[in-house]
């Protein structure tokens, strides 16, 4: 199907898209906008392990149109294990949890797309319908923090598929975890676009008091049509704004992510973000510049070409001005900031909102020494 059945670009924007180094975005098959309503992806691709790759097209029997829309099918997992390690010197926590695997909020700049290809699904607008919950994962957090050489540290819950998507308020998984952690007086970072965080506020004020929770709130745009076309499925950005007042108010250690920042789109709200975020009681915040991994970067390139065509080029140009050149760069230490003088003058200005609003850079240190495991009987036995 011609991309330009589907949603025509002015003339002039596709002439300067065809003679730029993205001209090949043009001839890609999106999927008609009537048939991905409330996602953000624009195409679903084959993923990239599997043997065949399917794509759809118009024969002239306008056959495409009768096609329904994409619904969202959630699977139930039986995760064999629930806590993940890492070693990435770019990260403040060395492990974490994602109850779910794939993101009914739909972001289109979202690193996470890439590794649905593992469970032979698309980076697409699969990622965004076909979730996985992992509904024994309170099961098993318990017994990996019931092992006798278990040494507490932070829990990040979130790092990669957000655990207060719309499916969380039937699974309730992430509450779940919450209620274990809680149990054991063990620390957790939670990372979220999703104002249900609030729901579970009765379980995080009761961790706040003994200093064993964060919560981080990402922020990309207070601009509620962007925020729509950005990230379809999220909560508004004035709910999320709400939200980080209750959980200040609560007590609950909160800090606004603006993340990411994208270039030509969003970058002028940087300070707003900040300003807005202090005014809400949050004591910390964060930036973090726009990566663009696998096939995230023709994702995002398809989402430019739906809503903002005329800045396509820009927008591009300057995310490669900010990674040496090419669409990613991932090497520790820059990918998250970016190099070069365009993202020098970003956090220069991230600063500056800083300072300006007396807002921190992390969140205070939390405390592991709480930590208690259940005592097992003495006629049980364990392998670990």
């Amino acid at each position: 199907m011609a991309i330009h059945a589907a949603f025509p670009p002015p003339p002039d924007s596709l002439a300067r898209i065809a003679n730029s180094a993205d001209g090949d975005i043009l001839t890609r098959n999106l999927v008609s906008p009537h048939r991905n309503r409330g996602r953000g992806a624009q195409s679903n691709l084959s993923g990239r392990f599997e043997v065949f790759q399917h794509e759809s097209f118009d024969d002239g029997w306008q056959s495409l149109e009768m096609l329904p829309d994409f619904k969202t099918n959630v699977r139930e997992e039986r995760a064999k294990s629930i806590i993940t390690k890492n070693e990435s010197p770019d990260l403040n926590f060395d492990r974490s949890i994602n109850p779910y695997r794939g993101c009914e909020h739909g972001c289109s700049y979202c690193f996470a797309r890439q590794t649905h290809a593992y469970l032979g699904h698309s980076a697409g607008i699969d990622f965004e319908r076909e979730l996985y919950a992992k509904t024994n994962a309170a099961e098993r957090l318990r017994e990996e923090l019931s092992r006798k050489k278990y040494v507490a540290k932070p829990i990040a819950i979130g790092t990669n598929t957000d655990p207060y998507q719309p499916i969380e308020r039937e699974h309730k998984i992430t509450r779940q975890l919450l209620e274990v952690l809680l149990e054991f007086k063990h620390p957790v970072t939670i990372v979220t676009k999703s104002a249900l965080v609030v729901r579970d506020l009765d379980l995080l004020t009761q961790l706040a008091e003994h200093n064993l929770v964060h919560v981080a709130i990402s922020i990309t745009t207070l601009d509620r049509k962007l925020c729509r076309q950005l990230e379809p499925r999220a909560s508004t950005p004035s709910k999320r704004l709400e939200a980080v007042e209750l959980l200040s108010q609560s007590g609950v250690p909160t800090m606004v992510m603006a993340a990411p920042i994208i270039p030509a789109i969003n970058d002028s709200e940087l300070e707003k973000i900040v300003n807005a975020a202090a005014a809400q009681g949050a004591t910390a915040a964060g930036m973090i510049m726009l990566r663009l991994p696998g096939e995230v970067r023709n994702i995002f390139r398809e989402w430019l070409l739906r809503f903002h065509p005329d800045k396509l080029r820009h927008v591009l140009n300057l995310v490669r001005d900010v990674r040496g050149g090419r669409d990613n760069d991932p090497r520790f230490s820059s990918r998250m900031s970016g190099q070069g003088p365009y993202a020098y003058a970003l956090q220069r200005r991230f600063e500056l909102a800083m300072n300006r609003n007396g807002l921190k850079k992390r969140l205070p240190h939390l405390r592991t020494d709480l930590f208690s495991s259940p005592e097992v009987p003495d006629d049980q036995l364990s392998l670990f």
